[in-house]
């Protein structure tokens, strides 16, 4: 069962205004299903639309955050709950144990490493969570491309891109995810 979906995101809203909505609509979308957002506890950016749209459906939102992040006002104020961590490393691990499932919307190098990082702990085993790819307008392609490259190289098993889920709106994605058994 999910009750909780950490979602990774930029904390820049991007040039395309898609990005936006498709953050808004995954928000929206987890508070209407009654799922909690567990995400990187920021005001801007899509992390700010995620968070925004879930709270105005009535959604939980908890943010995790460093302190000084918090000190640099980057906090969203209206959170249902902001916890602070101290290093980025705690931030990832409290965000992880707090949600029953992961999905990543646009965003850059930190969205990047945190989507590695739950995709690498299940491909060794170490949780049993699905995790999914909103696919925005095609952003993740490159990184697709990335892992067959990585498949047909021998650097990554036939089946271990296929511990991430991929669409291209959010409903199809939620729905992948609740229906999803763990990775194999």
């Amino acid at each position: 069962m999910i009750r909780r979906i950490c979602v990774f995101c930029g904390a820049s809203t991007g040039t395309d205004p898609i990005h936006v909505r498709a953050a808004r609509d995954l928000g929206r979308l987890l508070a209407e299903r009654g799922i909690g957002l567990v995400y990187g506890g920021g005001k801007v950016g899509l992390m700010g639309a995620v968070a925004d749209a879930a709270l105005e459906a009535g959604g939980e939102v908890i943010g995790v955050i460093p302190r000084r992040l918090v000190e640099a006002e980057l906090a969203h104020p209206d959170a249902t709950e902001m916890r602070i961590t101290e290093t980025l490393h705690e931030r990832k691990a409290q965000m992880a144990a707090l949600a029953d499932a992961f999905i990543a919307l646009p965003g850059g190098l930190g969205t990047l490493e945190e989507l590695s990082e739950v995709a690498s702990q299940a491909q060794l085993h170490l949780h049993r969570k699905p995790i999914g790819i909103l696919d925005v307008s095609g952003y993740y392609e490159g990184l697709l491309a990335h892992l067959d490259g990585a498949v047909a190289a021998g650097f990554l098993a036939p089946a271990h891109p296929a511990i991430l889920l991929v669409e291209t709106t959010a409903e199809a994605l939620l729905d992948r995810l609740v229906a999803h058994g763990p990775p194999r």
